[in-house]
């Protein structure tokens, strides 16, 4: 561990990826950073999860290379993921749920983003298939990036009408016939040479062929992937649970917990669904008790930083002596009746700072609540395996 940490000292700050290998050599996880160092001093707080302690403890050491941009680091990160397989990439996941970018081999295509459980359905011969990432997320939002330099279209060519894609600059005009299928292609295959890492190739071919792309990309700028990437961690959030019900035709009602990581993406591995016990199904204060006090008792699972409730002051005032009890204080709600108001615990000792942090990732928070939400009203279509 000491060992490790000394690694730390000579790791860049800049965006890249990383590789943990244990003692042989063998790659444990391959892993992307806004700046490495910070990501990887993550590794070593107190309040990691089991799967992260268990791989730390069998690294020997740590390996990086640096990146112009977060874009190339997840490409770069995907290479590395399908070259080795890393136990820990995979582990608590099966590769049914990487992501996958997919562009058809066919007139006027565009990508697509797929789940590995679908993967199957497209086959190599008729299309490109790129990945597997990591984060469905920040792909789409490399994607968005990506569409700003080569314009693609996913309306209906020659419509006759121009799509909003268009108006904006994402679309180069296949509704209206502005552009042939030789230059639509082009536009493909820029992105598909991007994303299979060869951007020097790329901005070789864009000089002589179209000088403004090729400036576009060697100023590419990550910003709508930076504001997401480390956001949480840098205010010092690395987990956040989120917390909803639901009931179903008033015969059973199910708690969900859903979690955030330091990147302000959720963690479905950590996910749990409660089924609720009490006698009082429809009534959501009295469940939502139940299922933090349960929760609460699992004191081998990470403490969150942040306890994200749905609801406001009503809600937040009904459980105040549930968190008193296990003295939890870092509790925010977010009510929908007060336009997605923040609550925060009356009595509690925080200061301006730490709300000012809590407001700052509301955008974060509110997916966290929607999320919440979708995977507590998915209890009855699947067969969860870590319900409670």
């Amino acid at each position: 561990m000491n060992n490790l940490k000394l690694q730390l000292k000579n790791i860049p700050n800049s965006p890249g990826i990383y590789f943990w290998l244990d003692s042989r050599g063998v790659v444990l996880y391959v892993g992307r950073a806004t700046s490495l160092k910070s990501r990887l001093s993550q590794y070593f707080l107190s309040n990691t999860d089991l799967r992260i302690k268990e791989m730390v403890a069998r690294a020997k050491k740590i390996k990086t290379i640096e990146t112009p941009t977060l874009l190339e680091a997840i490409i770069l990160e995907a290479k590395y993921i399908k070259k080795y397989w890393p136990k820990y990439n995979i582990k608590d996941r099966d590769d049914r749920s990487f992501i996958y970018i997919i562009i058809p081999k066919k007139d006027f295509s565009s990508p697509l983003t797929i789940r590995g459980k679908d993967l199957a359905k497209y086959f190599p011969d008729e299309n490109e298939i790129f990945g597997p990432y990591q984060s469905l997320t920040l792909i789409k939002n490399a994607l968005r990036i990506i569409r700003r330099i080569f314009p693609y279209s996913t309306c209906k060519v020659n419509s006759g009408k121009a799509c909003f894609d268009y108006q904006v600059g994402l679309c180069p005009g296949s509704c209206l016939g502005l552009i042939d299928k030789k230059e639509y292609k082009k536009n493909i295959k820029n992105i598909s040479l991007l994303l299979s890492g060869k951007k020097e190739f790329l901005l070789k071919k864009l000089s002589r062929e179209n000088p403004d792309q090729a400036r576009a990309l060697k100023h590419l700028q990550d910003v709508s992937l930076l504001e997401r990437e480390g956001m949480i961690s840098k205010i010092g959030f690395n987990r956040i649970e989120a917390y909803d019900i639901s009931h179903f035709s008033g015969r059973e009602a199910y708690g969900s917990m859903v979690v955030f990581s330091s990147f302000g993406e959720p963690e479905k591995k950590e996910y749990r669904l409660f089924k609720i016990k009490n006698e009082f199904l429809s009534d959501d204060l009295r469940s939502l008790e139940e299922v933090l006090q349960r929760r609460l008792e699992h004191r081998e699972w990470p403490l969150a930083d942040l306890f994200l409730i749905d609801g406001g002051r009503p809600q937040l005032g009904f459980l105040q002596k549930t968190f008193k009890k296990y003295k939890i204080e870092n509790v925010v709600g977010l009510s929908k009746l007060a336009g997605d108001e923040l609550v925060f615990l009356r009595g509690s000792k925080f200061d301006n700072n730490f709300k000012n942090k809590v407001l700052s990732i509301k955008n974060i928070l509110l997916q966290a609540r929607d999320e919440a939400h979708r995977f507590a009203n998915s209890a009855r279509k699947r067969n969860f395996k870590n319900k409670f």
